[in-house]
């Protein structure tokens, strides 16, 4: 994996991508075009892969 982290490409309320780092924590993140602030977090990994 790499060491890096991926920043958000749409917030996930309005879909749009004016988004911004937060100041509110780590992983947290502002959209300009609906004014709300929310966090990103990885769970984890599942133990074997889906299968369709």
């Amino acid at each position: 994996m790499s060491g890096g982290r991926a920043a958000p490409m749409y917030c996930p309320y309005c879909g749009e991508e004016d988004l911004r780092p937060s100041p509110e924590g780590h992983g947290a993140w502002e959209c300009h075009s609906c004014v709300r602030i929310f966090s990103v977090k990885l769970i984890g990994l599942l133990g074997k892969a889906v299968t369709r």
